[in-house]
């Protein structure tokens, strides 16, 4: 036994109050993880990436279109690299839900020593683009 400010508390008493907050909080952890799978099945979607002109890929001319000319209709990438040795622009928005059909679209350009379009590949989920 053990007295605190006139009180006289038993050491079984003491541990059975530690194990009650003990308990709380794990219920409390276990309830706010609960709140994020149901936002996450609520709202259930991840995007990655950023939007772009798509209506405007049409525009992009091989041999002709310059990578500022392009910088100046998409803006900046959202991935730069090199693909058998050539700069690449990759611009891409990729939309995925937990319930329903993940929207993709992107968009992967790529450019001579000196900044022309020698290529590009556009793809996207949507049919009627």
């Amino acid at each position: 036994m053990r007295s605190r400010k006139g009180v006289t508390v038993r050491s079984s008493e003491r541990s059975a109050g530690g194990a009650r907050k003990r308990r709380g909080r794990r219920l409390a952890g276990v309830a706010r993880g609960l709140l994020l799978l149901a936002a996450c099945l609520q709202f259930g979607c991840a995007t990655v990436g950023r939007e772009f002109p798509v209506e405007r890929v049409g525009e992009i001319r091989i041999g002709e279109t310059t990578q500022e000319q392009v910088y100046e209709v998409f803006g900046s990438p959202w991935r730069v690299g090199l693909e058998d040795g050539l700069r690449t622009w990759t611009y891409g928005r990729y939309r995925y839900r937990l319930f329903g059909e993940a929207r993709t679209e992107d968009l992967v350009i790529r450019f001579d020593d000196q900044g022309l379009v020698t290529s590009y590949t556009f793809n996207t989920t949507e049919h009627g683009e």
